[in-house]
Parts: structure tokens; sequence; C-alpha cells
């Protein structure tokens, strides 16, 4: 909005900064911490005294946890209150790519909090049918998907080599698609203890913030055999404005969490990352760079697939955060070793950048 405004006036004196999207981006992220920090404890009282019993808790998980009981949930609503305020705020409001991933980041948000509220409703951690969740999670990341191939190309890039590999046509929005719904969901899967969920978000946009910035710069792009994508270098702002807000909701949720993110958030916060990485077309980049995800969506899905063939399990726990805490593992311990982890796989996708 303020970047149409210094537009209309012709970006006259200080205005003259809003041109540069490294002043939107560091401004967006100050925005939306601040917004965070300040609706946070009124907003989580809110919730508290709404909610009552807080969100269920799983009687089969760790008996430690049994402990957050009457911990409200739909954290994850001060994240996007957070978000969109401060992206609109200093977003280009031309820019299809912001959109793309304001629609994936708002829709997703919007089903994990259906599913946070039939939770919190009925007190059981079902929640909406998985059927229902997918469909709808399919049809919203399609459309964005759909947007980024028609502002942008549909080629299929991998990491170590310079050059698209092939040009997927509309194939390329089932691909975008799944990869959305996929990080999405792995995001929500690992959103199981106190600031586990949080930071790896928060390293990931930071890594691909990067990443954003030199797909959407020609020298640069060129420079490092990587493609270009007009336009996408203004998702910095998107992502740092997650780290912002990111950082805001993590005082909050910092053991022992004050509140939970649900569904609300950690869906949100993984559909909008997928999305950044399909608009910047490093889907397998975000693979290393989120590999913390990959691995907790992985270790629930073999769990389900060896025991309907085996009848025994392969993790103590899945997802695979629950297996350490079951090992004896206390739950700091689990979460910062994670951290650790995000931080090298960072470092590791950003090396893809070179090595090509």
């Amino acid at each position: 909005m303020l970047y149409l405004i210094a537009g209309e006036l012709g970006f006259p004196g200080i205005f003259n900064l809003i041109r540069y999207i490294s002043f939107r981006a560091g401004a967006a992220s100050a925005t939306a911490l601040l917004i965070g920090l300040l609706l946070g404890p009124k907003f989580i009282s809110f919730l508290r005294v709404r909610q009552g019993k807080g969100q269920p808790i799983r009687e089969d998980g760790p008996q430690s946890h049994l402990a957050k009981r009457g911990t409200p949930t739909m954290g994850g609503l001060l994240i996007l209150i957070s978000v969109s305020v401060s992206v609109l705020l200093w977003m280009d409001l031309a820019n299809p790519y912001v959109w793309a991933c304001l629609l994936v980041t708002g829709g997703f948000g919007l089903i994990g909090f259906l599913d946070d509220y039939d939770k919190v409703k009925k007190a059981h951690h079902a929640g909406l049918s998985g059927k229902t969740r997918l469909a709808l999670e399919f049809l919203i990341a399609g459309v964005a998907t759909w947007i980024i191939v028609h502002f942008g190309t549909s080629n299929l890039y991998v990491p170590f080599r310079q050059g698209p590999l092939f040009d997927l046509g509309w194939a390329y929005i089932a691909f975008g698609a799944f990869v959305i719904v996929a990080f999405g969901n792995a995001v929500n899967l690992t959103d199981g203890l106190d600031g586990l969920a949080t930071m790896p978000v928060i390293i990931a946009c930071i890594a691909f913030l990067l990443i954003s910035y030199l797909v959407g710069n020609a020298k640069f792009a060129t420079y490092l055999g990587i493609p270009h994508v007009l336009g996408v270098g203004d998702l910095t702002v998107l992502l740092l404005a997650i780290v912002g807000a990111g950082l805001a909701f993590l005082w909050f949720n910092a053991p022992p969490a004050a509140v939970f993110m649900g569904d609300t958030g950690s869906l949100a916060l993984g559909g909008a990352l997928g999305t950044v990485a399909v608009a910047t077309h490093h889907e397998f980049v975000l693979a290393i760079v989120g590999g913390i995800f990959v691995v907790e969506a992985l270790s629930v899905v073999i769990q389900v697939l060896v025991y309907k063939r085996t009848g025994r399990r392969v993790f103590l726990m899945a997802p695979i955060h629950h297996h350490f805490e079951h090992l004896g593992w206390s739950e700091p311990t689990v979460v910062i070793r994670f951290w650790i982890i995000s931080f090298v796989l960072a470092l590791a996708g950003l090396a893809t950048l070179k090595l090509r």
C-alpha cells in the first residue's frame, strides 16, 4: 500500500527508500514483530477465555505433555494477522507472486483454523477429515500454482545443474500443488513441541529470502546459473514478515508455551514456504533446507505403512520427535537439537546455489 502511495507521489525525498526491496522487507519484518509483541498478551488472554480447556492433549503421547492441558491453541492467528498487515502495508500490490503466496497462507490458515476449532469444540484431537482437508488444500495450491505459471514459467530446475531440466507445461500445476500441500502438512506434523516448528520455519525463511532475492535479480541469477524470475524478489517482503511474526510468536511459545500455534499457523507457514519454493523454482532445494520437516513427514508415512503391513512399529512414536522423547530426551533437548540441524541444512541448501 505504501509502495503504491509513494509511487503515485513520484517517490519524493525519504519515500525514495520504498523503491528498494531491502528497505521494504526490513520494514515488514519490524512491523510484524511489533504487531505480534503488542497484540500477543491480550490475544492469548482472549483465546484462553474463549477456549476454556484449550487444545486437547493426546492420551497416548508422552506423559510430560499432559501438564500442557489448558494451553490455548490457534496462536497461528497472531502470526497471520501480523504477516498480513505488514505485507499488505509494504508489498508492491501489483506483484502476482506475493498474492499467490498470500492466497495459500490465508487459505491454508483458514483450513487450519476450522480444524483447530473443530478440535476445541469437540474436545478431541481428530479435527476435520483428512479427505476434506486435502481437497481444500489442493484446490488452493492449484490456483496459486496456476498464477505462478501464468506470470512466470513451467520449467523444472534441479540442484547442481545449470538451466532447466525440462518444461513440464501445465503438468507443473499438479507438481507445484503437490509441493505446497506436502510441505504445509510436513510443517503441521512437526508442530508437536514448544518452539519446534517455529524456529526451523524462521531459518528456512531466511534461507529462501536470499534465494528469492537472487532469483529476482537478473545479474545474480545469470552469474549463479539459477533461474531468473522477474518479480519474485518481492517475496523477501513476505519472508521477512514471517520471520518477524515468528520471532514475536516464539516469545510466547517458548517453553513452557503460553499458546500453541495450532494447525492455523503450521499449515499456513508450511504452505507459504512451499509456494515461495514453487515461485522461485527451488522446490528440491526446499527439501534440503526444510529437511527437518521432510524427515518428520516421512517418519509418519513409514510408521503407518510398516504398521499396516507387519503390525510392528519402526519408531516408538511418530512423528519422529516423539520417538526421541520416548528414548528419554527432554523436550528442550529435542527442540534445540532440531534447531541446530535446521541451521546446518539451510547452509547445505544455500550451497547448492554455487555448486552447479
